[in-house]
């Protein structure tokens, strides 16, 4: 399997591909290690988790530059990155012991009622390419503070990245036979569903992440699957800074050239604010640096996947033959590499697919809506629940409209922004179950109620 750099086309390394035997021999070397892992003390768990983050922050400026050089994410924002997973490290690891400790309910005289939290046994982690570090932190970190062993399959895309998160773990303290490696395409990733695992952790598109579900579903096992966003955002009428606004908006869409599950991805502003925020929006999106990765300064990197840069070049197409306006950008850059510039339209619809299909890329649609009432309806338009986000100066207008968009998570006065103390989650095709906060601790665990009764 070659690792290509999307900035230079260049093959950074080849990678030899897992097959259905050598998985079968890590899924054995799980079943009789795991055991082990489950039954060392939560407290050192925890430590041992302490420890992989310290590496991570030891380590940050290599692995940066690895990450970069695979997905093309600016070097800069690949640090950023990895802060951002130890910060989610350091909740996870200051809140297990109140979360996966036994609970006792109820106390009475002769019975006492209390739950246990049990691991599952081996979790499968099929894990996303844009933001590894991240993405990876909200599965394998709780399911090892929980006492489970993990088959972790990094994206194709950003498999070094998958290699040296392995590597840092077992540095730390994690047992090799408690945490395994996939390395693969979809060939490697279709072998893992068919093999006796105790639990399924997806992060990818709608497609294959239905897929995955419709395929373990009938073993009656967890299966998790946080999937893609066609995330709206709106600007009302009383927000008194607009240029701070559109700042501040454009960066939710095109950060990490749009390629986060929760980016911006279609933005409705009020008429009566529509013409200054779009041309602040737009002055904002031109003054991005488009270029190499590796350049401090940089805010628009390649493209991870080639085929994305046709995709956009298709949605643009589309809608300006359908009467969009192209203010900015709409083709793929000159040059070697993945690259495609920011590219803003207006005076777009909802037939187009710029407003309805995931872009996972640098673009936007900002359309005028006439009001608060417009704009729910126009933000509901979707098949994706992930997040939604509301620009006002009044909060219990922006609570009553986001309560009104069935999505796992509400903005306001913010936006693609993911913490961990709070459930990370999509509805209808952005997905099922959650990650972070108490319940993405627990996810990775099977309640066991115990009623004790005094003789």
């Amino acid at each position: 399997m070659k690792i290509i750099n999307p900035a230079t086309d260049e093959v950074i390394r080849e990678l030899e591909e897992d097959t259905p035997e050598s998985l079968d021999r890590k899924v054995e070397k799980l079943r009789k290690g795991g055991s082990q892992w489950m039954n060392v003390p939560l407290v050192d768990r925890v430590e041992t988790l302490r420890r992989y983050s310290q590496l991570l922050k030891d380590e940050t400026e290599s692995l940066s530059k690895v990450l970069t050089a695979e997905v093309g994410k600016p070097l800069q924002q690949s640090r950023n990155e990895i802060n951002g997973a130890r910060s989610r490290i350091q909740w996870m690891t200051d809140n297990a012991q109140r979360y996966l400790s036994d609970e006792v309910m109820t106390e009475a005289p002769g019975m006492v009622e209390q739950i246990s939290y049990e691991p599952l046994g081996i979790i499968c982690n099929i894990s996303a390419w844009n933001y590894p570090y991240l993405v990876g932190t909200n599965v394998i970190v709780p399911a090892l503070l929980a006492g489970n062993a993990v088959l972790y399959k990094p994206s194709e895309y950003a498999s070094l990245t998958g290699l040296e998160v392995a590597r840092l773990l077992q540095k730390a303290g994690v047992p090799e036979d408690a945490f395994q490696v996939a390395i693969g395409g979809p060939t490697v990733g279709e072998a893992l569903l068919d093999l006796p695992l105790d639990g399924f952790f997806f992060t990818g598109s709608y497609r294959t992440g239905k897929h995955v579900y419709e395929r373990v579903s009938a073993r009656m096992i967890p299966c998790q699957c946080e999937l893609g966003g066609k995330d709206p955002l709106y600007v009302a009428d009383d927000n008194g800074d607009i240029h701070s606004v559109a700042v501040a908006t454009a960066d939710g869409a095109f950060y990490n050239s749009g390629q986060s599950c929760c980016a911006v991805e279609r933005i409705y502003v009020h008429e009566k604010v529509y013409d200054q925020y779009v041309e602040e929006f737009v002055r904002e999106v031109k003054s991005y640096r488009l270029g190499s990765p590796l350049e401090e300064g940089t805010y628009i990197g390649p493209l991870t996947r080639k085929a994305q840069v046709e995709f956009l070049e298709e949605q643009v197409a589309e809608a300006v033959k359908y009467g969009a306006t192209l203010r900015t950008g709409g083709k793929k850059a000159e040059g070697t590499g993945n690259y495609f510039e920011p590219t803003v339209l207006t005076e777009v619809t909802h037939q187009m697919s710029v407003m309805r299909d995931e872009s996972f890329g640098p673009i936007i649609g900002i359309m005028k809506v006439a009001d608060d009432e417009e704009a729910i309806r126009l933000m509901q338009d979707t098949d994706y629940g992930l997040t939604a986000s509301v620009y006002c100066s009044d909060r219990e207008r922006a609570e009553r409209i986001l309560r009104q968009i069935n999505a796992g998570t509400g903005y306001w006065n913010c936006c693609d922004r993911v913490s961990a103390a709070v459930p990370w989650s999509g509805r209808k095709h952005s997905g099922i179950g959650m990650t972070l906060s108490h319940a993405g601790l627990r996810a990775f665990t099977r309640p066991k109620a115990f009623h004790l009764k005094q003789s």
